[in-house]
């Protein structure tokens, strides 16, 4: 028995029981929804509370000082997901889904006792490592159970969950917050999901390393099955060349490599900045938890019918669209004042996102080999989550230097470059399944 096979059988199916597919998978790909719903709400809890909280317990007043948090969390997270892939290729997925869960746990604890701003960026850290760890193993597994077929429409349901959670999170946090006050209550929730993530992942989770070996033997016995015509003479690419590839040499891995950096920097202002904006214009703080729920929940719920339209029509329309509608919003909110236009600025920043998100997840896995899918992923959400950082380091120096509506507006533009870029640059991934790299 190989090592491959091992594996297999060591927490999960022997590759004679493998069978590729939603519905013979369903139990796992459901119980993983499940658990990314948790892994969603974990983050969630700072979207509308933690900024808020740097004014009013810490006394910040600098904005690149305040979003020093999500900076920890974004290179960490990015940092994470590149190991996670990677090592996940390596010893198999479950082992970096429950690692990621033990870095979790000791998050909200951290926030709720935090004596100075420095415990809120270290809680960040871990958090990072939970989110990267967590929830790439998330989607690599859908992605090993469903195989080639309904690729889009695994990450619309994995993508839904977790930003679906990541809304109602981030609504409960702010009617906690309002009710009682902003610690320690909204971060009771965290230790729930922290420790339910854990339990479901030890207990209930099998390994799904072996159904992408599976998937990858199926391939090499079918005739004209290689899914990238720019990897036939690297078969077995180096992690240099795999980063080489994602991060600029094929041309389709760089668009959606940059189109997912560009996201998550939005992602990284509009979390930091847009709780603070919404207050300074006199909103309350139920109102600003409806306005942060309703981004992520348009978001999360859009994943649910994108994931599959991008299985009809491709990839590159949903890319170019949803980075476009993206800009629209964020305009919407800078040009406009009043809680009903932001909520449509809120919603199309959410649609637009929807369109990108598992689009871009479902174009790195046609591209990708089964052998190397899991690294792919991992180098690709380094530049996405890399995104959170540099939106919030960005933010935070225009915001300090001309003024919160510059910084929210000068991100609006690079998002609409960041389209412009994958019109340009992209090829479509799904028809033929290749790229001319």
């Amino acid at each position: 028995m190989d090592r491959g096979a091992r594996l297999a059988s060591r927490d999960g199916p022997l590759a004679s029981e493998i069978v590729l597919g939603l519905r013979a998978n369903w139990r796992q790909f459901a119980l993983l929804v499940v658990i990314n719903a948790f892994v969603g709400g974990m983050v969630g809890l700072e979207r509308t509370v933690v900024p808020l909280l740097a004014e009013h317990d810490f006394g910040l007043v600098s904005r690149t000082a305040t979003l020093a948090f999500i900076v920890s969390f974004g290179i960490v997270k990015a940092l994470a997901n590149l190991f996670a892939g990677r090592r996940s290729d390596r010893i198999g997925r479950k082992k970096i889904l429950v690692a990621g869960w033990l870095f979790g746990l000791p998050v909200p604890f951290l926030v709720i006792l935090a004596p100075t701003w420095g415990w809120i960026v270290a809680a960040n850290v871990l958090l990072g490592l939970n989110q990267g760890l967590c929830w790439s193993m998330t989607i690599v597994m859908k992605v090993d159970l469903v195989g080639p077929s309904r690729r889009g429409f695994a990450m619309g349901l994995n993508e839904a969950a977790g930003y679906g959670a990541v809304s109602l999170a981030a609504l409960a946090s702010g009617y906690l917050a309002a009710d009682y006050s902003l610690r320690p209550a909204p971060f009771y929730l965290g230790i729930v999901f922290a420790l339910a993530g854990l339990v479901l992942s030890v207990v209930f989770v099998r390994e799904t390393h072996g159904h992408a070996r599976h998937e990858a033997g199926l391939l090499r016995t079918t005739t004209g099955s290689d899914p990238t015509a720019s990897t036939k003479d690297v078969p077995q690419p180096s992690f240099t060349q795999i980063f080489l590839l994602v991060s600029w040499r094929n041309r389709a891995l760089f668009a959606v490599s940059q189109a997912g950096l560009v996201n998550n920097l939005n992602d990284g202002m509009a979390w930091g900045l847009f709780p603070l904006y919404f207050a300074a214009a006199g909103l309350g703080l139920p109102r600003i938890a409806l306005l942060a729920a309703i981004y992520p929940a348009v978001w999360g719920l859009g994943q649910l019918a994108t994931g599959a339209l991008s299985d009809r029509v491709g990839r590159k329309g949903p890319i170019v669209g949803g980075m476009w509608i993206q800009a629209v919003g964020i305009g919407v909110i800078v040009l406009t004042r009043g809680f009903g236009p932001w909520i449509v600025g809120m919603a199309l920043l959410g649609l637009g996102t929807a369109l990108v998100y598992p689009t871009l997840l479902a174009a790195i896995s046609d591209v990708s080999p089964p052998e190397w899918r899991a690294s792919a992923v991992g180098v690709y959400r380094l530049w996405r989550d890399g995104g959170y950082a540099l939106g919030a380091l960005l933010a935070g120096l225009l915001a300090d230097r001309f003024g919160i509506v510059w910084a929210i507006a000068s991100v609006g533009a690079l998002t609409f470059a960041s389209g412009m870029i994958a019109l340009a640059r992209m090829h479509e991934t799904l028809p033929a399944r290749r790229t001319n790299g």
